[in-house]
């Protein structure tokens, strides 16, 4: 198992002028855009069973029990108690991919301004907020904390953590072998909201996903560069390959190429569904695209499947 690692001072301190330009951004969205959306889109999962009670007219059918209405020969329900406080935590897994970049900003540095508008998000409507970050060269644990300044901290620490070198050699393709899966799973109560942000590549579901998956309501956040998503057909491209440790040519006028390509981006696709199998379990973003606003039509869109359901 990876050890933890220290953030120096210096890195946290540099991060908490773009975090309050951050939390200005998600305050005014909460405000004017999100209002009540974002704890309604966690509500479900959120619900602490209380005990089983008799079914009476008008309460949901949802939440009948079928196992004790059909031992009673009467409808029963199951009755939940709401969670006052929403609890976050967000996994982020550092892997060399994420430096790879073909624009203004490297697939990391868009990932990182993710979790930190996340991580704002659950300042500003008073959650508790962790984080744990895990690259080959260890990790560092946050566990949830209350409040601005606290929550403030933690994001300046996450958004602060040094990228893995180019040279490492681990790769969480296979199982996902540099993040503590099992320290994971102790990290916050349960039904917490456990948001995993990473490349996300091609792999196998890690061992203990799907005890995780019982734990906490899951969540996965990627973000993509436009050359994953579509290679440039009219010139040859040559760039580093962070994974590779080395400059590759990419000919997009290829046919040979661009069927290799279409298959791994189906292959990566596929193993992020079968991760989350629910679509609206699933982000993904471009990093040429507007996070906040990428949010706030996730958050959407969970609510008004929330309503229909």
């Amino acid at each position: 198992m990876s050890a933890p690692v220290q953030t120096p001072a210096s890195l946290v301190t540099s991060q908490l002028a773009l975090l309050r330009q951050l939390e200005w951004r998600v305050r005014h969205a909460v405000e004017n855009v999100l209002s009540g959306e974002y704890r309604s889109a966690f509500r479900g999962r959120g619900m602490e069973f209380d005990q089983v009670v008799k079914y009476t007219f008008g309460d949901d059918i949802r939440d009948i029990d079928w196992n004790v209405t059909a031992r009673l020969g009467e409808p029963y329900r199951k009755k939940f108690i709401e969670e006052r406080e929403v609890s976050l935590l967000l996994l982020f897994e550092d892997s060399v991919s994420l430096q790879f970049g073909s624009g203004a900003q490297s697939k990391r540095e868009a990932l990182l301004e993710l979790a930190g508008l996340v991580m704002m998000l659950g300042a500003v409507n008073r959650d508790r907020v962790g984080f744990l970050h895990a690259s080959p060269a260890g990790y560092k644990l946050q566990e949830p904390v209350r409040g601005r300044g606290q929550i403030l901290h933690a994001a300046a620490t996450l958004l602060g953590q040094t990228p893995p070198p180019l040279s490492s050699d681990l790769s969480p393709q296979s199982s996902g072998s540099f993040v503590p899966w099992r320290l994971l799973a102790k990290a916050a109560p349960r039904h917490s909201i456990l948001i995993w942000l990473g490349d996300f590549p091609p792999r196998v579901e890690p061992e203990g996903w799907s005890v995780l998956s019982r734990r906490y309501q899951t969540m996965g956040f990627r973000v993509d560069d436009p050359w994953e998503r579509d290679l440039p057909s009219d010139r040859i491209l040559t760039t580093y390959d962070p994974v590779a440790g080395r400059l590759v040519n990419l000919n997009g006028a290829s046919s040979a190429q661009r069927a290799a390509h279409a298959e791994w981006v189906q292959s990566r696709d596929g193993a992020f569904s079968r991760i989350f199998p629910d679509s609206l379990s699933r982000l993904t973003v471009r990093t040429d695209e507007e996070r906040l606003e990428a949010l706030i039509h996730f958050f959407h869109a969970r609510m008004h499947a929330g309503r229909r359901g």
